[in-house]
């Protein structure tokens, strides 16, 4: 046996470890935590019809059937179902600005156990789930459907696909799912959305599709650290540049950067009424989740 063989086989293992803890875990969770919110949160896409039945007082009467009333002799209106099966989309960044950690876990990891709680809380209310990764371009796409193994599988992708090109594209996400999804679905999207000019796509996105924001960052990206000189190499271009970060200046510079980037995120969040969570590598993402769905079952309510 080879050692690349061994090694080949080591990261498999490994893999799958991280694939079953995540499952117990992402159970659990769905199961404990997030069910009922999640129905609550997510309503399906319209009403079904079920039935005809006498008209009785206090009924809609726009829902008289008057070609079943003339027939009967007497009012009857329609009923109705709600459709509650919704399309799920997980869409997840693997760019190369997604492996990157300062602590325990990179923000790829965060991605997947988030998305791992979204897929299971999706399943047990019934919901067909997809998963779309992508970096520089659409790399795998796996079409929404219900199951184990898809479940699985969808994590297993997200923790161990590589992308050849590992720049980020956003805007070629957004015009993927566009194309793709032909029923309004629901899409999750995960990034840490360091990229420019996707900002009117990603409003498009949400017009024809109920989409959330999920921006997942390591707080060494948003405050750089006094510790001197350093050389940094951006995991996506691979350039390198040493970089004093006890010079003021430069801290300052970097910090104003990032708070320009994440102003304009904002606003286009706003604008479009896309609603999102700010989770960070070093911090429980729980009681974000929580709050984002009771703000959206209350708004339902």
């Amino acid at each position: 046996m080879t050692k690349a063989t061994t090694e080949d086989e080591s990261s498999i293992e490994e893999i799958m470890r991280k694939v079953h803890r995540l499952e117990v875990k992402a159970r659990r969770l769905s199961r404990e935590s997030f069910s009922g919110e999640y129905h609550a949160s997510f309503k399906g896409q319209g009403l079904d019809f079920e039935d005809f039945r006498e008209y009785q007082h206090g009924d809609e009467i726009r829902f008289i059937d008057w070609n079943v009333t003339a027939r009967m002799n007497a009012p009857f209106i329609r009923t109705f179902r709600e459709e509650r099966e919704l399309s799920v989309l997980i869409a997840v960044d693997i760019s190369g600005s997604f492996d990157y950690g300062s602590k325990h876990f990179s923000k790829r990891e965060i991605a997947a156990e988030i998305a791992a709680v979204l897929a299971f809380s999706a399943r047990h209310n019934g919901d067909k789930v997809g998963l779309l990764l992508f970096a520089e371009e659409p790399i795998l796409y796996l079409p929404p459907a219900k199951g184990n193994k898809h479940t699985l599988r969808m994590i297993r992708e997200i923790l161990a696909t590589t992308p050849e090109k590992k720049q980020t594209n956003l805007s070629g996400a957004c015009d993927f799912i566009n194309r793709t999804l032909k029923r309004k679905s629901l899409i999750f999207f995960l990034s840490d959305f360091i990229d420019n000019e996707f900002h009117k796509k990603l409003g498009v996105l949400s017009q024809k599709h109920e989409t959330i924001a999920l921006r997942i960052f390591d707080p060494v990206e948003e405050n750089l650290p006094d510790v001197g000189k350093i050389n940094l190499t951006d995991p996506e271009t691979g350039e390198q540049s040493t970089v004093n970060t006890s010079n003021p200046n430069v801290r300052m510079a970097y910090e104003k950067l990032t708070a320009r980037r994440l102003e304009a995120l904002q606003k286009t969040f706003t604008k479009y009424k896309i609603d999102h969570v700010d989770a960070a590598t070093d911090a429980d993402y729980l009681p974000l989740l929580h709050q984002l769905f009771k703000t959206r079952s209350s708004r339902h309510a």
